[in-house]
């Protein structure tokens, strides 16, 4: 035996203790893994066993599996994790900066490749128990929150967010503390006053939480400047939502970078592309993308208004960035381990053996396609992704064409 595993090592497979006296489940067969967090891109197999990753090394023989799934000519990758959405669904609640309200988490995300989501500040300290009893609790989503710094969330009116009254940032980071498991931020969202007082309170939150925190500037005014926000006030790992908004002034009149934005990744800013129905331009995302401003994390603020727009699903997102000009494996870093480094959720992100297996397995295909912004530009490309399957927790919970199936004729033959 000890022969037997020293060879193995040796051929770079990976081995989980016990490994050798348990069958595969299922096996992924012949695909590219692309799995940034261990340095991997490259043709490997798959092997999941017991709801974990079991190894990740070509040629694991088939005869070793129960379940074999052929996917040649695809990508396999870590479930994606999208970090920024909206699932306070089933309230009624209504309001501008959502759409019409949030959805249900499970109904947008595995057919996007999506096994986790984190829903940015539509609950806060008050409301965030009938969330997590609600959808959290019952989604077989991965569900994670990032608490509002306004008690109420995203109330469904729009003053609330504008009620500095209800920012306490000692209550948010209580709740915070009484579920790390699900609390991984703190957002401040759609603040409209010239003070600080909404970011500042915000981070006086993730402070005491040892958390990160998300601003969604939705307008800069002239005594509340965006490159201060990135320069000043926000902490290294905190987080920009909506990177390529309208109004976010990365570049000069001559399409150059410009300083400041030098100056904050150099921080350690972090910088979310946030899509949503309103926060996703080409004017600002092609100079910027050019002069070598990509995202840290690609998210779509998921909501009706926005999947129903220019935004679509994380997938058109990705595919966006991809066709502009970000290599297809640095694409899979800003939808995998990048956002569960931010989050400071290692568990998750990657394909190492023992992980529980959230796997995603991707199509790109070639030809002409058209993607539109937040404002009505389209931008033609020539490469689209596409989810084929994914899998929670080593469980088929998306397939597009049928892979992991089998033959009716055969299937009905024994059933």
């Amino acid at each position: 035996m000890q022969l037997l595993t020293f060879r193995l090592l040796a051929a770079g497979v990976l081995l989980t203790p016990g490994l050798l006296a348990q069958p595969i489940d299922l096996l992924l067969k012949g695909g590219h893994v692309i799995d940034p967090r261990n340095g991997i891109n490259e043709p490997r197999d798959v092997a999941i066993t017991n709801g974990k990753i079991a190894r990740v090394a070509a040629g694991i023989p088939e005869n070793q599996a129960k379940k074999v799934v052929d996917v040649r000519g695809l990508f396999v990758t870590p479930g994606l994790i999208d970090m920024h959405v909206h699932v306070y669904a089933g309230t009624g609640q209504r309001d501008r900066y959502t759409g019409d309200r949030s959805v249900y988490p499970d109904g947008h995300t595995f057919r996007s490749g999506v096994t986790t989501v984190v829903d940015a500040g539509t609950s806060g300290w008050t409301n965030f128990p009938d969330f997590k009893q609600r959808v959290i609790d019952r989604a077989r989503t991965r569900v994670l929150a990032m608490l509002n710094i306004v008690g109420k969330g995203m109330a469904g009116r729009d003053d609330i967010e504008q009620d500095v009254s209800d920012m306490d940032p000692q209550a948010a980071s209580k709740m915070a503390k009484q579920h790390p498991d699900v609390i991984v931020g703190i957002k401040t969202a759609h603040f409209a006053g010239p003070e600080w007082v909404a970011v500042d309170n915000a981070v006086e939150a993730g402070k005491l939480a040892n958390l990160p925190v998300m601003v969604d500037f939705g307008d800069f005014l002239p005594e509340r400047p965006f490159e201060d926000l990135v320069t000043k006030h926000l902490r290294p790992g905190d987080i920009y939502t909506h990177a390529y908004r309208r109004k976010v002034p990365y570049t000069d009149a001559h399409g150059r970078l410009r300083d400041f934005a030098r100056e904050a990744r150099a921080r350690g800013v972090k910088f979310d592309v946030g899509h949503g129905g309103g926060s996703f331009g080409w004017h600002v995302a092609v100079p910027a993308i050019k002069e070598g401003f990509v995202p840290d994390s690609i998210s779509t603020d998921l909501h009706i208004g926005s999947m129903n727009a220019g935004m679509k699903d994380m997938l058109n997102v990705m595919s966006k960035i991809l066709n502009l000009g970000v290599p297809l494996a640095d694409v899979i870093r800003m939808s995998t381990s990048n956002p569960a480094s931010q989050i400071k959720r290692t568990d998750i992100g990657h394909l190492t053996p023992g992980a529980g297996a959230d796997v995603t397995v991707l199509r790109v295909d070639k030809g002409r396609y058209g993607f539109v912004d937040s404002y009505g530009g389209r931008f033609d490309g020539t490469q689209f992704i596409v989810g084929e399957l994914t899998l929670r927790d080593g469980r088929v919970v998306w397939d597009l064409n049928g892979r992991a199936g089998e033959d009716w004729q055969a299937f009905y033959s024994k059933n």
